[in-house]
């Protein structure tokens, strides 16, 4: 006989205490922390524990007890089904709250640092339709979310175009209104599947490998320009043409119309060839009076308005007079960077993308500045004494990792090389917290600057100023 499986527990009238981390919010019992979805501090609840861990739980809600007054009525219909979104249930000014507090709690928790200088978190001026790129999947595996078991399926549409249901690779939920994306990205959206609908497309199948269409990707700018990527799986002249045209000639707003044969077995199109099919290979935005190369596979920040805030405060905290050397860690397509050169008398500029290096230099070019330089390779590689040796100990160092923060030896030889202020930009404050409680020997916080880029999500940009001692 098997093991007989652990039931697992099950707790009444729970008071939720606080808004978590991963969007998740925090009930205690006996001391232990139980991370809940969809919940609202002031909740009162039934939970069922669904994971176990040693240090904590993970629990659902199954009745409640009691609403939380700061509780309000979701936009999206899709809320607690799609994954993204996860605070909609709460009015933006508290989430900006529990944000704020959650840079707060990483920075003296991790990294036992002083937070005395940190101020209000900036919020987001608009709080829906905030983003400049989605994503969308093609799949014939559409998650139902309103059935019964007498359903015939083979009489269904099962055809999706949206998002990945959490934790599932295979299965999507079909989109109706997304409040992320503004302008016409719904409306392309849903036009594209009832055109393929219309036309008896085949929507991919993952565990297959089978279907025609896979991904489309939406990319609007400030500019008022607007990229479409439609990716196929395989290529079929007449299909692919006809869908394309019906989409240039339904939206002729559409400025870059481009496409992607991706035969691989996943999504990734970082090493696809992107083909033009009308209008030009790249959008342009704009920040103060500078200009901005955006490619089909270009990185640029999703919130181009919080974008400029967050550039403008690390341009400040930088606090340059024309005279510095900038090293610019992490540099992607060399925007701050590029946005900083004006106030300094060089920016080098270190990514391990070469094509985001590529795109660095072309919005030098197209800006006309002359005083920056760039380099591509992994960090722990291309930046070490030689190259300083070589390229000059800079005075200010800006560093703006990924969610993984620096590499140990990065940060290392930031403490070696000693500069006299580092702006230390992160999208993963506990990351950072644990980076600069390593350089705390050496360096003293001056400032800290939160700052929302991502309304309804628990995601928050954190900017600290670290002056040498």
């Amino acid at each position: 006989m098997g093991r007989k499986r652990r039931e697992l527990p099950q707790y009444s009238e729970i008071e939720i205490l606080a808004a978590g981390s991963e969007g998740k919010s925090i009930a205690k019992i006996d001391d232990k922390v139980i991370f809940v979805p969809y919940a609202a501090p002031g909740d009162i609840v039934d939970l069922k524990v669904v994971k176990k861990k040693k240090s904590y739980l993970e629990a659902k809600i199954t009745k409640y007890h009691k609403r939380s007054e700061i509780r309000i009525e979701p936009k999206c219909s899709h809320f607690e089904v799609c994954g993204g979104c996860k605070w909609q249930h709460m009015p933006y000014e508290e989430q900006t709250k529990f944000k704020h507090q959650q840079v707060k709690d990483h920075l003296e928790r991790i990294g036992k640092l002083d937070t005395s200088t940190m101020s209000p978190i900036l919020a987001a001026p608009e709080d829906y339709y905030y983003r400049n790129k989605l994503e969308f999947t093609f799949s014939n595996m559409a998650w139902l979310t309103d059935f019964s078991r007498e359903v015939e399926f083979s009489e269904l549409n099962m055809n999706a175009l949206g998002f990945h249901i959490p934790g599932m690779f295979d299965r999507i939920l079909n989109i109706d209104h997304c409040y992320l994306q503004g302008g016409l990205s719904n409306d392309i959206r849903l036009a594209v599947k009832e055109y393929a609908d219309a036309n008896n497309l085949e929507y991919f199948d993952i565990r297959k490998q089978v279907g025609f269409l896979r991904n489309i990707i939406i990319r609007t700018a400030s500019t008022g320009e607007l990229m479409v990527i439609v990716i196929f799986f395989h290529e079929d002249i007449d299909k692919r043409e006809a869908l394309l045209n019906f989409l240039a000639e339904k939206f002729s707003e559409i400025t870059s119309l481009m496409y992607i044969i991706n035969e691989k077995k996943n999504d990734s199109i970082g090493d696809q060839k992107v083909e033009l099919f009308k209008g030009k290979d790249h959008m342009m935005e704009a920040m103060e009076n500078l200009k901005f190369k955006v490619g089909p596979k270009s990185f640029y920040q999703t919130n181009n308005k919080q974008a400029y805030e967050l550039y403008k405060h690390t341009r400040e905290l930088a606090q340059l007079t024309g005279n510095e050397l900038v090293y610019d860690l992490y540099t992607g397509t060399g925007t701050i960077a590029n946005f900083v050169a004006a106030k300094a008398n060089k920016v080098i500029g270190i990514e391990y993308v070469d094509e985001a290096i590529e795109d660095a230099i072309i919005n030098s070019e197209i800006n006309n500045i002359s005083n920056t330089e760039f380099f591509a390779g992994d960090m722990v590689k291309v930046l070490d004494d030689m190259f300083v040796d070589t390229h000059g100990k800079p005075d200010v160092i800006i560093t703006d990792p990924p969610r993984a923060g620096m590499h140990a030896k990065v940060v290392d030889l930031l403490n070696r090389i000693e500069a006299k202020r580092i702006v230390y930009v992160s999208c993963n404050s506990a990351t950072q917290a644990r980076d600069v409680q390593l350089l705390s020997d050496k360096y003293e916080i001056k400032k800290i600057q939160p700052v929302d880029m991502f309304p309804q999500t628990h995601h928050v940009e954190n900017i600290i100023l670290l002056e040498l001692k």
